[in-house]
């Protein structure tokens, strides 16, 4: 039975800058709730970003604590049933809830019986050519595989850039290029089409999420394989990326709703013949934690789920630690969160439950 539910709306900056085609983000906007079922508190995240996400924060945040104070007294089924109902059209934040819940009755997929490393990329964050370089030579020595690339901006100037990175890499890296929906169907095609194919992985959703025409002339011309991310929001949408010949799907665990939602989406990329590729890059480390214990057997490739490590704080008890490029993940980890760190970053809070009060 669901006996407690508290949320908190964090404002968590970064280090620096996060450069997207979208714009700079310049710090997180989070819900976490804390959800007690029988006992066992579990936790769980949405970080909103508008564009990304049709979701708003100043929208989701009075709409989850909405639906806190209707949870507490269901089973946890039921409680899933009735989140799922109410916010069917706002996938972050319902995944915040179920999540949580997920967690708190066990969820197979969080235990960590043995130490495990799960290799992440490293974003190359600079954009000049001395910055680039140097933030690669970084990366690769730090033991990093694969360097995340943003583009989307200017077509000439993207193309120019990449090939210097090329240049700068020597091969002793993956290259995974990603517009955040940046192009138009014209530049998407003249992009994907001008790519000497060296040391790259894949090109990440050059076109608006909407238009799958447009994604499907890139996948016609592109020198690169094709993967989609912002057009994907469930399994009917990753059967249309493999129809329309995407090599790679990327999935969030904020976009899928659950945990049990998330490793059934990346099985059927596979069996699509596609490769899944996992992982956030605008999510708190709780975020970061999950999706990295359902990539340690779900994926073969570099996760995404890195952003923790541009947070200027973590808000976790014990931080995320990284080693040769990969998250270290030890047996009978189970991720704790910081009161002090989740206070200095509250920007709201709800409470619904045994000490029921609302802030």
């Amino acid at each position: 039975m669901i006996e407690d539910v508290r949320l908190e709306r964090l404002r968590l900056p970064l280090k620096e800058p996060y450069k997207l085609a979208l714009g700079p983000v310049t710090a997180f906007d989070t819900i976490i709730a804390r959800i007690v079922v029988n006992g066992c508190e579990g936790l769980g995240e949405a970080t909103i970003l508008t564009g990304y996400t049709d979701e708003t924060i100043d929208e989701a945040w009075p709409r989850a604590a909405a639906l806190a104070s209707r949870l507490v007294g269901l089973s946890s089924d039921a409680a899933k049933v009735l989140a799922e109902q109410d916010l069917e059209d706002a996938p972050f934040t319902l995944t915040a809830f179920v999540t949580a819940i997920e967690m708190a009755e066990g969820h197979p997929l969080l235990a960590i019986d043995a130490d495990e490393e799960v290799p992440l990329l490293a974003g190359i964050n600079a954009t000049d050519f001395a910055g680039i370089e140097r933030e690669i030579e970084a990366a690769v020595v730090a033991g990093y595989g694969t360097l995340k690339i943003k583009a989307g901006f200017d077509v000439e100037a993207d193309l120019k850039r990449v090939a210097f990175i090329q240049k700068c890499n020597r091969g002793r890296a993956k290259l995974r290029l990603d517009a955040n929906q940046g192009y138009s169907r014209a530049h998407g095609v003249r992009f994907a089409s001008a790519l000497v194919p060296e040391s790259i992985e894949l090109l990440e959703q050059p076109c608006h999420a909407d238009d799958w025409e447009a994604s499907a002339a890139i996948a016609a011309v592109s020198t690169v394989p094709l993967m989609l991310d912002e057009s994907i929001y469930g399994l009917e949408d990753i059967k249309r990326a493999a129809a329309l010949g995407a090599s790679f799907v990327k999935l969030k665990l904020m976009k899928m709703s659950s945990l049990t939602k998330l490793a059934e989406g990346l099985h059927l990329i596979r069996d699509l013949g596609m490769q899944p590729v996992l992982g956030n890059g605008v999510a708190s480390d709780l975020g970061c934690w999950m999706e990295a214990c359902v990539a340690r057997r779900t994926i073969t490739n570099a996760g995404e789920m890195n952003c923790f490590l541009r947070q200027r704080v973590p808000i976790a008890a014990t931080p995320i630690a990284v080693r040769r490029g990969s998250m270290q993940l030890e047996a009978g980890m189970m991720t704790a969160l910081d009161d002090a760190r989740i206070a200095a970053a509250r920007v709201s809070q709800m409470h619904a439950g045994r000490l029921s009060s609302v802030k």
